[in-house]
């Protein structure tokens, strides 16, 4: 495991997940997954400070972290809907506003 996913990162990113158990994602929408992955809320692309930042980290089960969280990141588009069909990305032309 490379630096910054060190000792350090593995500790904090246990403490985080015991304190925040279930998943972002699925939380928001009334379910409840547990969290496995500790992900960093705005991508920090190297930013130690934006690493380290604990208000950045958000809990995400693993298939959340590895597939629309990932995608979001590579593309800038948050794909999939709400519960009435409305796009979550905000931007998107059907997106309710």
């Amino acid at each position: 495991m490379a630096w910054p996913y060190c000792y350090k990162w593995q500790q904090a990113a246990k403490g985080f997940l015991r304190r925040n158990p279930w998943c972002a994602d699925h939380k928001a929408r009334g379910v409840y997954v547990t969290a496995t992955v500790v992900d960093h809320k705005v991508a920090h692309r190297g930013d130690m400070k934006l690493f380290w930042d604990k208000n950045n980290w958000q809990g995400l089960c693993g298939h959340c972290h590895d597939s629309h969280k990932q995608r979001l990141e590579k593309s800038g588009v948050q794909v999939g809907s709400d519960v009435n069909g409305f796009p979550l990305d905000p931007s998107h032309p059907w997106a309710k506003g």
